[in-house]
C-alpha cells in the first residue's frame, strides 16, 4: 500500500512486561499508530483481558502467538482468538500445510459465526533473528531467502492471506505471491537505531517500497525517551 495512503501502517509491539505499561504505553503512541501487537510476554504476563482492554480503545490488535501444534489445537487456538475479536495474529508456516488450512477455515468460520471480519491469518516463515547459519544449524541449509519463499509459497497454496516476513524478502516475494497478499514485516530499523538481535532489516520507507502492506516496530519506539513523537517520525517518513 502507498506510504501516502489514509491507513497507517504502522504497528507498534507492546513489548512489555505488564498491562498498565502496556495500556500506557498505548495511549501515548495511540494517535500516530494504525495497530498493536500484543505478543509472548505480554499475552503471557496479562491474559486475553489485555486484548480486550486495548480492543475496547477501539484500536486494532495483532495477535503474535506464533501458534505451532497439531492442526487441531491450532485450530482451536484460532477460533479463540477470533472471539476475541483481534484483526491478525500468527502461526508458524513449518506447521504444514493442513496445518494452515485449518487455521484459515477456523478464522473463517468463528468470524461467520460472531458476525464479525475474519482476522488475517499471517504465516510466519523464518524468523527475522535468524541468518544463514542459525539455518544450517537446523539442518535447513543456509540459504534463508529460498527457506522463506519456499514455506511462503505453502502458505499461499494452503489459502493464507498475509504472511510475516523480513524486509530484505519482500520484493522477491511480490514476484512470487498473488498481489492480494499481505505482508506484514518486522525488523524496522533506521540507520540510526541499533539492530539488537535483528539480522534483516530495512528501514519504514524502504519497506513500504519494496512492497509491504504493515511495518512492526517495536524498541524504536517503546524504548524510545519519547514514544510519541518516535512513532510520528517514523510515519512521517513515510509521506517524505
Amino acid at each position: 500500500m502507498p506510504a501516502t495512503a489514509k491507513r497507517n501502517p504502522i504497528i507498534v509491539a507492546l513489548d512489555v512486561a505488564t498491562a498498565d505499561q502496556a495500556i500506557k504505553l498505548a495511549e501515548q503512541v495511540a494517535p500516530a499508530v494504525g495497530a498493536f501487537k500484543i505478543g509472548s510476554e505480554l499475552f503471557t504476563s496479562a491474559g486475553p483481558e489485555i486484548v480486550r482492554r486495548i480492543r475496547a480503545t477501539g484500536a486494532a490488535v495483532f495477535l503474535d502467538l506464533k501458534f505451532h501444534d497439531i492442526p487441531n489445537t491450532v485450530a482451536k487456538s484460532v477460533a479463540a482468538a477470533t472471539r476475541l475479536d483481534v484483526q491478525m495474529l500468527t502461526i508458524h508456516t513449518s506447521g504444514g500445510a493442513e496445518m494452515m488450512k485449518a487455521a484459515e477455515t477456523a478464522a473463517q468460520k468463528t468470524a461467520r459465526q460472531m458476525a464479525i471480519e475474519a482476522p488475517l491469518v499471517l504465516g510466519v516463515t523464518v524468523l527475522t533473528s535468524m541468518d544463514g547459519s542459525q539455518m544450517s544449524e537446523l539442518g535447513l541449509g543456509s540459504d534463508v531467502g529460498k527457506q522463506v519463499e519456499r514455506l511462503a509459497s505453502l502458505a499461499s497454496q494452503s489459502g493464507l492471506r498475509g504472511l510475516v516476513c523480513s524486509p530484505l524478502e519482500i520484493t522477491a516475494l511480490r514476484q512470487l505471491l498473488p498481489a492480494s497478499m499481505q505482508l506484514v514485516t518486522p525488523g524496522i530499523r533506521a540507520s540510526t537505531d541499533a539492530a539488537g538481535d535483528q539480522k534483516r532489516t530495512l528501514s519504514a520507507p524502504e519497506a513500504i517500497l519494496a512492497g509491504a502492506n504493515w511495518l512492526v516496530v517495536g524498541r524504536p519506539i517503546y524504548a524510545s525517551e519519547n514514544p510519541r513523537a518516535a512513532a510520528e517520525r517514523i510515519f512521517q517518513s513515510l509521506l517524505a
